[in-house]
């Protein structure tokens, strides 16, 4: 048996164990925008601050934020992320750059009564911090099902504490001020960092996803699932290239 003969041999069972043949996976970039899509954006509602009005109206008055629509009717604050198009259990691939958190930290504060921001995104093994920066007595209590059960603690003024072990979930957590009862927020955990806030003009950008056919999925506190429900919609992702997402929120029913 010749060299090359042997060679290939021995190639068998290595490519066997590997699973078959190994290519190198390749990345693209998946951009977009949701807007409103009513005849006029939902009006900002002004809330009952009926506690601590001295401070928590220090800045003027405190102004829903379920529906931000901002300059070209783009629709803030709506989660984006990125799913395996037939299993959305199934573990994504991800780009070697991205694998290591880039913060161990990511902070929830209350100044002013109001939480800032009002929505955030965590991955995985990152902590939360709960911040207190105001001068008035805070509460913090977040609820988000089996996955992430929550708690209700006590936050002193200028206060502060880590909730840690935070897991990946299709459902968000909820989070609000039992003092100040106006006050709420939402927060979602993923196990990769393919994800996204839309901006205050709804775009959005997402770098360095696994090339090939993904669902991308989009959920807002307001108007809920969109563009496909909770699998989301497929995209076709380029190898070295970009796919342009363009969304619509339609107004609630009344």
């Amino acid at each position: 048996m010749n060299f090359l003969a042997k060679a290939a041999l021995f190639a068998v069972p290595l490519t066997l164990a590997l699973g078959g043949s190994v290519a190198a996976e390749e990345w693209g970039t998946i951009k977009g925008q949701i807007t409103w899509g009513g005849q006029e954006p939902p009006p900002r509602v002004k809330l009952d601050v009926n506690k601590d009005q001295v401070h928590c109206l220090g800045e003027g008055p405190i102004y829903s934020e379920e529906y931000v629509v901002g300059k070209g009717s783009g629709v803030k604050n709506v989660f984006v992320w990125l799913i395996d198009a037939g299993n959305p259990k199934k573990k994504l691939p991800i780009h070697p750059s991205l694998l290591a958190l880039k913060d161990k930290e990511v902070v929830l504060d209350q100044p002013h009564c109001r939480f800032e921001p009002h929505a955030l995104i965590l991955r995985e093994g990152q902590v939360l911090l709960a911040r207190n920066s105001s001068p008035v007595v805070h509460n913090l209590n977040w609820q988000g099902g089996a996955d992430n059960p929550g708690d209700n603690k006590v936050i002193p003024a200028n206060g502060q504490f880590a909730i840690e072990n935070l897991k990946a979930s299709s459902r968000p957590l909820q989070v609000s001020c039992n003092i100040h009862t106006w006050m709420s927020a939402w927060i979602r955990v993923f196990d990769h960092p393919y994800y996204v806030l839309t901006d205050a003009e709804g775009r959005f950008e997402i770098k360095k996803a696994p090339a090939g056919k993904y669902n991308l999925v989009m959920w807002h506190e307001g108007a809920h699932w969109i563009g496909g429900g909770k699998t989301g919609k497929t995209i076709d992702i380029p190898a070295n290239g970009t796919v342009e997402v363009k969304e619509v929120v339609k107004p609630p029913e009344r």
